[in-house]
């Protein structure tokens, strides 16, 4: 059995985050010993499979501190006769005074019972996204004098300030991150930028096999037999399923189509209303959240996959959608925009079609001419799943993370063995 390591996550398990959940799967087959650690509790009431192939324990933080005051106090206790406790607190202090905010005093109040109820036999810490579960894994990690690492992904990197994300690239031993424009912004903001590393996620092709004999003829032009359109994702700002629904209205009238959209989110009742203002009642199913067999299932009976993302006004934005590399995964033509990682998977006209962000009119136009040429879709498709199946083939993908976790070895013992000194 490999090092053992406590991992920070923001909520686990959650729908939206399948590649968390592959990459834990992935780690524990390599031989690694998990101790998952939820800031949140989960809300989802199904579950991917691979979560249920998931051996790690998880423990949960409080969520809200006065919701568990006497655990909070009890930790506050023990905490603060740890050998780093000084240091993580002036520096929560300091954070503090920059982010005056709930948010950053309940980051510590986790971070005290992370410290006090750490893993018994864990050497250092993993967090998943570096806004909120890396500030907790931070002052823990000072707390008990360890080493620490981080995962960045997309709103965590785009929507913190420059400030925290400098100081926590300083801090921890290595970053990883999953496109090479958020590899590039984080190298800026680090004194070392060779501690970033840009690992892509990829794709679990032995839970997303290429389909045999995929061969969908639909142009639109067969009511009895509408061309299927699908989107998943939640229903944000960044994932710009608005402008989609704008694009959907403006589609010419002989044409038949369906759309599907899978995913939950904030925006899930404005985007059911603009459907009906709009009176595409008839042509929309929104299924709200979906397991992963069920995901598949609709990429393979479906003609076209498009989502539009872009930046939102609060500067979130989107890395590589994974849903955008499952969707190329199965043959499957896909439109999208030219946002962050995006072109990093995508190249318009070879393996997908790229219109500009809050462009309906744009969009319209893929689409149509996209569900009249079915062989345009198909040659599309065919260049999609030749990339994904020869560049984001997880099982090199997590290679280089393995190597990380492996480098840490002999640091995270040397830690271990202080904090329990």
């Amino acid at each position: 059995m490999k090092s053992s390591i406590a991992v920070v996550l923001k909520c686990y398990p959650r729908l939206s985050e399948t590649f968390i959940a592959q990459e834990i799967h992935a780690l524990e087959s390599a031989g690694f010993d998990l101790t998952l650690v939820s800031l949140r509790h989960p809300t989802d009431k199904k579950t991917h499979p691979v979560n249920d192939e998931i051996r790690a324990p998880v423990v949960y933080l409080p969520e809200y501190l006065y919701q568990e005051p006497l655990r909070v106090f009890r930790a506050w206790r023990k905490a603060r006769k740890l050998p780093g406790y000084r240091k993580a607190r002036n520096q929560w202090l300091a954070d503090f005074r920059r982010d005056f905010t709930a948010n950053r005093g309940r980051r510590f109040g986790q971070a005290l019972v992370l410290a006090a109820e750490f893993p018994e036999n864990a050497g250092w810490i993993y967090s998943h996204f570096i806004h909120t579960p890396s500030s907790v894994a931070r002052y823990a990690a000072e707390m008990r004098d360890l080493s620490w690492c981080a995962s960045a992904h997309a709103k965590d990197i785009w929507t913190s300030p420059d400030w925290e994300l400098s100081e926590k690239l300083g801090s921890a031993e290595w970053t990883v991150t999953c496109t090479a424009g958020g590899a590039a912004h984080l190298r800026t903001l680090a004194a070392a930028p060779e501690k970033v590393n840009l690992v892509y996620h990829g794709l679990d092709l032995s839970r997303f096999p290429y389909p045999a004999n995929r061969v969908l003829s639909r142009n639109g032009l067969d009511k009895s037999d509408p061309a299927r359109l699908l989107t998943v994702g939640r229903a944000v700002a960044k994932k710009g399923l608005d402008t989609l629904v704008e694009a959907l209205a403006l589609l010419p009238s002989d044409l038949s189509w369906q759309w599907t959209h899978i995913g939950g989110g904030e925006l899930h009742e404005a985007l059911k209303a603009q459907v009906g203002r709009l009176g595409l009642d008839s042509h929309v199913t929104l299924l709200g959240s979906r397991e992963q067999t069920e995901i598949l299932s609709a990429y393979r009976s479906s003609d076209l996959f498009v989502l539009p993302c872009r930046i939102a006004p609060n500067g979130d934005r989107d890395g590589l959608p994974n849903v955008l590399v499952e969707a190329q995964s199965q043959g499957l033509a896909c439109i999208s925009t030219p946002v962050s990682g995006i072109t990093e998977l995508l190249t318009d006209e070879v393996n997908g079609l790229l219109v500009p962000p809050d462009d309906p009119e744009a969009l319209s136009a893929a689409i149509a001419r996209a569900i009249r040429d079915p062989d345009f879709r198909e040659r599309l498709g065919a260049a999609g799943a030749e990339r994904v199946h020869a560049e984001f083939d997880h099982r090199a993908t997590i290679g280089r993370l393995i190597a990380l976790f492996e480098s840490m070895g002999t640091g995270a013992a040397a830690g271990h063995e202080r904090a329990a000194a």
